[in-house]
């Protein structure tokens, strides 16, 4: 375990300390260890600190030992990721203000957090149209039969609408809470929770297990949705929508924003009319988004070094290509059978090498 995933954890303890401070201590003493043991005056000459919050540096660390406090946090969060982890999503790590704890429930996908698979937001609000609700189904489950990850903040109305959809057709979808990942708010929302959670889905959140929704909670988990994906789709939004929150950070880090167009006597329009006029995309069919989003810039994956294969690995891996490989193919060139073909392409897949594309069809990653 890296040391400095402890530190993580534990400076995030601290009230007023966020990812800013926490990369100026980084870019001074290298690491985070180095500075939880670094003298208060030093600390606050490094990075502009108020009185209270150079407080609640020394009381934490006169009370909280790091590695104590993670065992007992443990208990209640087995599962979150630091900057410190590989599993740690690279799209934020290339993002300003990274979250320092990211936690999660369900499964994970190691290319997704690589920026591999590509994940897009679908958001809106809660109060959607009949032409809104149509058009989120329509755009998800469109999106993820390609292969888009879809993720959204499990709001009722168009986000849930979106989950839904994504799932009908076997796709992957992420929720992002303001809660714990173990908080279902509100109550209502239970059964897409089950849903994505049991069908392959990942929870995620900022907020330790028990936590409870604020808006300052709400804001933060716009921002993250925004952080994580390759772009936005902003279906319905008012003109007071926390989509617009959303879309202005994608904005921010770079990302396309896409909006449903709609009359202007629609309430529900307003907002994303307002997008339009700040130079979002306009979506007109969902194959036309898919083309445009062809365009996306792909992350490159990180460089790995390649794991000794057993005999039947190497034998799959040496009949993929890296154009589009059928999997009749690959089991006619391996001279395999079917079933232990297809076992050795899903840990190919696990171990980075291999994508699964539609239609049964597999290529090599790229290295």
């Amino acid at each position: 375990m890296s040391q400095e995933r402890i530190y993580w954890l534990a400076w995030s303890q601290i009230p007023g300390i966020n990812s800013n401070v926490l990369e100026k201590f980084l870019e001074y003493y290298g690491t985070l260890q180095e500075a939880w043991l670094a003298d208060v005056a030093e600390l606050k000459a490094i990075a502009p600190l108020r009185s209270n919050v150079v407080e609640a540096i020394a009381g934490t660390r006169s009370q909280l030992n790091p590695e104590k406090f993670l065992q007992e946090h443990l208990r209640q969060n087995p599962h979150f990721w630091t900057p410190a982890d590989p599993d740690y999503p690279r799209l934020l790590l290339e993002t300003p203000g990274i979250p320092p704890v990211i936690y999660y429930r369900g499964e994970v996908n190691p290319e997704e957090n690589q920026g591999i698979v590509p994940v897009m937001a679908i958001v809106g609000t809660r109060k959607a149209t009949e032409h809104g609700c149509r058009w989120a189904r329509q755009l998800s489950s469109y999106l993820a039969q390609y292969g888009f990850t879809i993720v959204g903040g499990m709001a009722k109305g168009i986000e849930t609408l979106a989950h839904e959809a994504c799932l009908a057709v076997k796709g992957r979808t992420i929720a992002v809470l303001a809660t714990g990942v173990d908080v279902i708010y509100p109550q209502q929302q239970q059964l897409i929770y089950q849903q994505i959670l049991s069908h392959g889905g990942l929870i995620l959140s900022e907020y330790p297990a028990g936590s409870n929704p604020d808006s300052n909670r709400f804001r933060a988990r716009n921002r993250l949705i925004a952080a994580l994906s390759r772009g936005v789709l902003v279906i319905e939004a008012p003109e007071q929508s926390g989509c617009l929150i959303t879309a202005r950070h994608a904005n921010e880090f770079g990302r396309d924003v896409y909006v449903l167009p709609n009359s202007p006597e629609v309430p529900q329009a307003r907002g994303c009319l307002r997008l339009l006029n700040q130079g979002a995309n306009l979506i007109l069919s969902a194959e036309e988004l898919l083309l445009q989003l062809g365009s996306v810039p792909q992350v490159d994956p990180l460089p790995q070094s390649r794991p000794d294969l057993t005999p039947d690995l190497a034998q799959v891996f040496q009949v993929v290509q890296t154009e589009p490989t059928s999997f009749e193919a690959i089991v006619t060139g391996s001279n395999l059978p079917s079933g232990l073909v297809a076992g050795a392409l899903l840990e190919l897949e696990l171990l980075g090498l291999v994508s699964q594309l539609p239609g049964m069809m597999y290529k090599k990653s790229a290295t």
